[in-house]
């Protein structure tokens, strides 16, 4: 039996060796089934009480030294080493079906998204395009009332100035929504475009630093997009912020976007769905990352301004 000899085993995960070691040496007993069960069920809790696949290897090898040591004879080595084999299988399970559904979340997510940029070119054709005509129609028709009624001209030549920066307006909204810099030349000159006309319209200074050199994989540079266009999108609605900071760097097969701004920051244990509309940005930025394989970490705290570090593999 185990009682802790290991002294690398942490205090706390102790119980889970000795209830490991007393339900593996009943199975070799020959229990057989329910012992495979229980294996099944020790996993199980292991798993939901944070134990990492690596620990339970390594209370599975410490029990199995321990077992292997006490044996009388080759033949009852083999019989310990094949039946504990089996029974480390059943006890991780919980581990490969946890890890399976992480997968189909994961596959699931990417299709999503690939739903949601594929919306968003329609909703971009339909602005550039539809509504377009539409305005052409009201360009001709304020023409026409401009021939039949001379001295409406006036107020025809201002509801043209007004047509025209609704024009201007859904042009930038069709060009942001489905960039044609980004299938085209990459993320670093949408990502300018982009910045550009926040800049414009709320006064944020943007300054975009080391963008990738040549071009990345297609969804991580949607991905990477997508993510400075929500984090600005923050900076203008939430931060207060007058200054965002974007930067890229490269670390072999790993692409690093960091976005710093100067804004009010906010506690990021408070800041949830349900407390936030800035929480529900994160974890779509979270998401988004995520779903490439990639990861988010936050830093922020009241009055410091907010950086987000997200990290994309650049082959999954």
């Amino acid at each position: 039996m185990i009682d802790g000899p290991d002294s690398t085993m942490p205090s706390e995960r102790a119980p889970c060796g000795k209830a490991y070691v007393s339900i593996l040496e009943t199975y070799l007993k020959g229990e057989g089934e329910p012992a495979l069960q229980r294996a099944y069920e020790m996993g199980r809790t292991a798993l939901a009480q944070g134990v990492g696949l690596l620990e339970l290897a390594r209370i599975h090898h410490t029990c199995l030294e321990t077992l292997l040591a006490c044996a009388a004879s080759a033949q009852q080595r083999e019989t310990i080493l094949c039946g504990a084999a089996d029974f480390f299988a059943e006890c991780i399970s919980p581990y490969e079906m946890t890890y399976r559904g992480f997968r189909d979340a994961n596959s699931a997510l990417r299709r999503f998204n690939s739903v949601l940029e594929r919306e968003a070119k329609r909703i971009a054709h339909s602005l550039h395009d539809e509504a377009g005509q539409l305005l052409v129609a009201v360009y001709i028709a304020l023409t026409n009332l401009t021939q039949d009624v001379p001295q409406a001209a006036g107020h025809v030549a201002n509801i043209r100035e007004l047509l025209d920066q609704i024009e201007a307006e859904l042009r930038r909204l069709s060009h942001e929504l489905t960039p044609a810099l980004l299938k085209d030349f990459g993320v670093a000159p949408a990502l300018k475009y982009l910045a550009e006309g926040v800049s414009r319209r709320s006064g944020l200074r943007i300054v975009i630093e080391g963008t990738p050199e040549g071009r990345l994989p297609e969804p991580v540079e949607a991905a990477l997009y997508r993510v400075a266009q929500e984090s600005l999108t923050n900076a203008v609605r939430h931060a207060r912020a007058t200054k965002v900071t974007i930067r890229f760097r490269q670390e072999a097969a790993r692409i690093f976007c960091h976005i710093r701004d100067d804004g009010v920051g906010f506690d990021t244990e408070l800041t949830t769905p349900a407390t936030s509309e800035r929480g529900f940005g994160l974890i779509g930025i979270r998401e988004r990352a995520g779903s490439l394989g990639g990861t988010l970490e936050i830093i922020s705290a009241a009055g410091a301004g907010t950086e987000l570090v997200v990290s994309i593999p650049l082959e999954s």
